[in-house]
């Protein structure tokens, strides 16, 4: 038989959001790749999972890899889940997955939670383009990734932790204006769940009289299109 990798998207918060698809494969599969076991394991034995768990996080990936990819050959089924989410969205996955593909081997991606969908559509703000970042640069190349998301037009949107959430909101402001409109989410589909829409300032002003605790997922709207005084420019466009 050959063999296949599975990528399996996890609950974020509510494990109401897990899939049938989800345990069934996990429950079917040979092994079970988790970025943090500890994380994975109350999750696994909620719904009843009992199978080999092997931990590929970022540090072990590229070392791990090669194993992985033998077992793969050797015909067994295998799934990789994050500690919530969807794989390689912010998380260990794609090296797996481009070795997997380098060598032949047939990958899965299950449909499921991730963090930014709801946090866009949540956000009132345009849903129909919109560009990823993940994590901004801490600090190497961070300036210069405000400078270009200036001038992005789509909405933007970024995950954040509670303690660098005030100054990326800050800069934000500096880089792209203080009444640009924008939206942040924290703990989604958790029993504290909240969403906060309105300017960047208002939206740090917010946060600076609130504990700050859990993920959060901040969506900025684009760049204005400022339309043409041309009228022939805009009838070309």
């Amino acid at each position: 038989m050959d063999g296949k990798l599975f990528l399996v998207p996890t609950p974020i918060g509510n494990l109401e959001d897990m899939t049938f698809r989800a345990i069934r494969i996990l429950k079917e599969c040979d092994l079970i790749l988790a970025e943090d076991t500890r994380t994975s394991a109350p999750m696994l034995k909620h719904f009843g999972i009992d199978k080999r768990v092997f931990s590929h996080h970022q540090h072990n990936e590229h070392k791990a890899t090669s194993e992985i990819i033998r077992f793969l050959n050797e015909g067994q089924k295998i799934a990789l889940i994050s500690d919530a989410g969807t794989p390689a969205i912010s998380d260990p996955g794609f090296f797996l997955v481009r070795e997997a593909l380098k060598n032949d081997i047939a990958v899965e991606c299950l449909p499921g939670a991730t963090a930014f969908v709801p946090a866009l559509v949540n956000s009132g703000l345009p849903a129909d383009a919109f560009c990823f970042e993940g994590f901004l640069p801490v600090k190497k190349g961070r300036q210069t990734k405000f400078k270009k998301l200036a001038e992005e037009e789509r909405t933007i949107i970024l995950y954040e932790s509670p303690h660098r959430l005030l100054k990326t909101l800050e800069e934000f402001a500096q880089y792209l204006g203080a009444d640009r409109q924008a939206s942040v989410s924290r703990e989604l589909t958790k029993m504290f769940e909240e969403t906060v829409r309105g300017t960047l300032l208002e939206i740090k002003s917010h946060f600076e009289n609130n504990t700050l605790k859990g993920e959060f997922v901040i969506c900025i709207a684009g760049k204005p299109h400022i339309k043409s005084k041309n009228k022939y420019e805009d009838a070309e466009d």
